[in-house]
């Protein structure tokens, strides 16, 4: 858990630096609603969202009425609490628990240039460390480069990989995978998919397509559907994930990017407006600079005083 804190506090000490210590310098004295017009500011500035910002504030501004004697070491843990509680709230989406004797099926979705193919590598290599096994269905036919990557990961990794040429199927492959991972009696298959917006409707005709037939093989699959976003991205991110979540109901995220961004405040406002968590961070560029998300060390980086 250290280990944990101590990376995610690091990966946003920008986004802590914007937050913590603006609002340390907004209430020095007596507050007033100016004082929380800047609070406002300053959390959506941070990328918490409009919602998420004007929540908290209506929160801040109800708690100090009740303790007006309120100092920054009573708003920031006033703050930690109410960041909490709004990560505590259920998932609208649920991940799926596999059958006994079926490989967990994930299908990881997000559009080029979100660290998608990097992120599938780290979590296949985050899986295979805790004991899984792993195979990896390369799944973006769309991009030559895409499918390269990935082969190079799984050499890398030392992971199994079905692929197809430029321009094949993704169905194809991600049902071959999951057909052999069934055979083989691997844990879990990561499929990467397509990530072109350009024509939605394809693109929802793919996934449509990919759910299709990896269910002739498990009929629950895919057990989770995990969204790639760039931290980086900013606002641009939430948008990007309501519009896949209309496409395929997305059962967490993967926030890419998170290192040296100022725009930690992301995830709090997606699962604010979005219901959908943030299960894994990528805070930085070795293989290993990948985790669980932990929403208490999160609040902690935050918020902590």
């Amino acid at each position: 858990m250290f280990k944990i804190f101590s990376k995610i506090k690091r990966a946003l000490s920008k986004t802590r630096s914007a937050i913590t210590s603006r609002i340390s310098g907004l209430f020095k004295g007596p507050w007033d609603e100016e004082t929380l017009e800047q609070l406002e500011k300053v959390l959506y500035e941070a990328d918490l969202g409009s919602e998420c910002a004007i929540e908290l504030v209506a929160k801040t501004r109800a708690y100090l009425k009740k303790t007006p004697d309120a100092t920054i070491k009573d708003i920031l843990p006033f703050l930690h609490s109410m960041c909490l509680e709004m990560l505590e709230i259920p998932p609208k989406v649920e991940a799926i628990k596999p059958a006994p004797d079926t490989p967990r099926v994930i299908l990881v979705v997000g559009v080029n240039g979100s660290g998608k193919t990097t992120s599938i590598a780290k979590l296949a290599h985050y899986l295979k460390q805790e004991g899984e096994s792993v195979l990896l269905a390369a799944g973006d036919t769309f991009r030559a480069a895409a499918i390269d990557q990935l082969v190079t990961w799984a050499e890398r990794l030392d992971l199994p990989i079905v692929k197809s040429v430029s321009g094949g199927d993704p169905a194809a492959v991600a049902y071959d995978a999951v057909e052999s991972a069934k055979a083989k009696g691997i844990n879990t298959v990561l499929i990467d998919t397509a990530g072109r917006l350009q024509n939605k409707t394809d693109l929802m005709r793919e996934l449509e397509k990919v759910h299709r037939v990896i269910q002739k093989v498990v009929p629950e699959a895919p057990h989770e559907t995990l969204l790639v976003l760039d931290a980086t991205t900013g606002q641009n991110a939430v948008d990007q994930a309501e519009v896949f979540h209309s496409f395929t109901p997305l059962t967490g995220i993967i926030l890419a990017k998170l290192d040296g961004s100022a725009k930690g405040g992301i995830i709090l406002s997606i699962y604010k407006k979005l219901g959908i968590p943030v299960n894994w961070v990528g805070l930085g560029e070795k293989i290993d600079d990948f985790m669980p998300f932990d929403k208490m060390s999160y609040a902690d980086a935050l918020f902590k005083a």
